[in-house]
């Protein structure tokens, strides 16, 4: 059973797309809605489910979460818990919780033969420069796949093969609080979705913080956005690898 993990960003579109350039069979396409995706992400998600259902392809099927803690998605366990995703801590539990293991609890589920007998197949969308980032991704219930990698296909390549099939590009893939985002990412949230950007200031203010400074980790959006550009040349280089599949 062949599953894609689908994170509604460049590199697993172009993976998606390859699949059908290479007539490969893909049984069930998941994508693990935090609540917190950025609108282009979840129209994207709408327009490329026709060109897949079009192109003989299962559609994208979202999943969620169903915390226990009785909240709906990330932002709202943050807030209750008057903190910020676990990224900004270093730590990866935001992704585990609210992308991993809603998969997880679904195939368990709905597909408890092949899930016992680890026949799934999961395909995820790292490109060819994210070798490490596959290393790093065992799990004792799938076969991992890497496609992208298989093929050596990078980011541009990805950005080309979207291209190539007639389609739009779907933009960054990530919370719109994610801690990974660099500043210049900050501040085009404020210009492109100025009500999301108020709610991570919200988010921000409402976290009890004392080893950090807030949402980028060593500064604060709500600081970031009342600077000039100055500001990014301090901080645009700060790595921060949110865990999620797909950016």
């Amino acid at each position: 059973m062949n599953i894609i993990a689908y994170g509604g960003g460049t590199d697993s579109t172009a993976m998606l797309i390859e699949c059908v350039n290479r007539n490969i069979t893909v049984d069930l396409i998941l994508f693990a809605d935090t609540g917190a995706e950025k609108p282009h992400t979840y129209e994207y998600i709408k327009l490329f489910s026709k060109w897949l259902i079009n192109n003989g392809m299962p559609e994208v099927t979202i999943i969620k979460n169903e915390a226990p803690s009785k909240v709906d998605g990330l932002e709202a366990l943050c807030l209750k818990n008057k903190t910020l995703p676990s990224i900004a801590y270093g730590f990866k539990s935001c992704s585990v919780q609210f992308k991993i293991e809603p998969v997880d609890k679904y195939l368990k589920v709905n597909y408890v033969e092949a899930w016992d007998k680890k026949e799934i197949i999961k395909f995820i969308g790292y490109d060819a420069s994210e070798d490490r980032r596959a290393k790093e991704s065992p799990n004792e219930h799938y076969i991992n796949r890497f496609p992208l990698i298989e093929w050596a296909i990078d980011r541009d390549m990805c950005i080309e093969i979207i291209k190539e099939a007639n389609l739009s590009q779907p933009g960054k893939s990530a919370c719109y609080f994610c801690p990974s985002s660099k500043p210049h990412e900050v501040r085009n949230l404020k210009i492109q979705y100025p009500e999301l950007a108020k709610r991570a200031i919200s988010m921000e203010e409402n976290a009890e913080l004392t080893s950090i400074k807030g949402l980028g980790r060593s500064f604060s959006w709500k600081a970031l956005l009342a600077t000039d550009d100055m500001f990014d040349d301090q901080y645009n280089n700060i790595e921060i690898a949110c865990g999620c599949y797909d950016g």
